[in-house]
């Protein structure tokens, strides 16, 4: 197989993160620089290409060689323009990237939306490597979401589709960020978990909960930690388990994916974890075990999804 190189962008709100990749998915060299956002658009567009050029010295790689450059960008993004329809995280709007960093780079660039790219990283070269039909969540502040069928994104019209955090779970449920109420991701994020564990305490005074120390010193793991030796850390974990299990089984009869991926801190939990919510998907799954089975696994890359995926952009 010829080789050919690729650069991948992970654009975030404090640093750009960047890195040489073949087609095999291997980083020749990764590198990260400040992103500056108080510069403007263009201002970060001149530090991605700044960061493209020390990064193609650094590997030694001829840019006739690349193929392109790919990025994930936080935000609305149409990703066939190449525009940045909004980020609440850099203070966009209406900004052509695509266009402005292939004029300054002289390469052709694609971009897609951050949790998008994570999942296709994931899909291609991580924990779903050789699998066509992937889901990818990521449980963290919020529940962000990527889709992956035969092989490509599904990004929706104009790429503001896939956003299966704010799927309904509930019918008039826990408040949530969008403005709906009982989302996905009012009852599956770090952020819900947190809440519920909160909860939990301020309503049972003699839970065991209490040992670290008060309200404020409670985290995704606290619930996960006392819940062998405390029924209110396990009911706790038990309803977080069933929300985010519904999510699951209906993006599972929808796409019918081969794996379902699961990315961001809660997932530290690893069997814990997982073993539950397989269960319950196994149980709920459209025609059970007459139909193709869902597995259920943890996210591998870490922080290097993002870049192998703004890389496979172009593969």
């Amino acid at each position: 197989m010829e080789k050919k190189y690729y650069v991948g962008i992970d654009l975030g709100g404090t640093f750009i993160k960047g890195g040489i990749v073949d087609n095999g998915g291997n980083i020749l060299v990764e590198d990260k620089t400040p992103t500056e956002s108080e510069k403007g658009d263009v201002g970060v567009a001149k530090n991605i290409a700044a960061l493209t050029e020390k990064l193609l010295l650094a590997s030694g790689v001829d840019k006739g060689s690349v193929v392109g450059v790919g990025m994930g960008v936080p935000g609305m993004i149409d990703s066939k323009a190449g525009v940045v329809i909004y980020s609440n995280n850099l203070r966009w709007k209406d900004f052509a990237i695509g266009e402005t960093v292939s004029s300054l780079t002289g390469l052709p660039v694609k971009i897609a939306n951050d949790a998008n790219v994570a999942a296709l990283g994931e899909a291609k070269f991580g924990a779903a490597k050789g699998k066509e039909n992937v889901v990818m969540l990521t449980l963290g502040t919020g529940v962000g979401g990527g889709v992956v069928a035969e092989g490509r994104l599904v990004e929706g019209n104009k790429s503001a589709g896939a956003e299966l955090g704010h799927s309904v779970i509930v019918a008039g449920g826990e408040q949530c960020t969008c403005g709906r109420k009982g989302c996905l991701e009012a009852y599956a994020s770090a952020t819900a978990l947190i809440r519920d564990t909160k909860r939990a305490m301020e309503a049972n005074k003699d839970s065991k909960m209490w040992e670290i120390g008060g309200i404020e010193a409670v985290t995704g793991k606290t619930a996960f930690d006392y819940q062998n030796s405390d029924p209110y850390a396990k009911a706790v974990v038990e309803n977080y388990v069933e929300k985010l299990a519904c999510g699951i089984t209906n993006f599972a009869n929808i796409f019918r994916p081969e794996t379902v991926l699961l990315g961001g801190g809660v997932c530290g939990q690893g069997d814990g974890l997982v073993k539950p919510l397989q269960a319950l998907l196994d149980k709920e799954l459209f025609a059970g075990e007459l139909g193709p089975q869902v597995e259920i696994k943890i996210a591998q890359l870490g922080n290097l999804a993002g870049l192998l995926g703004a890389a496979a952009l172009f593969m």
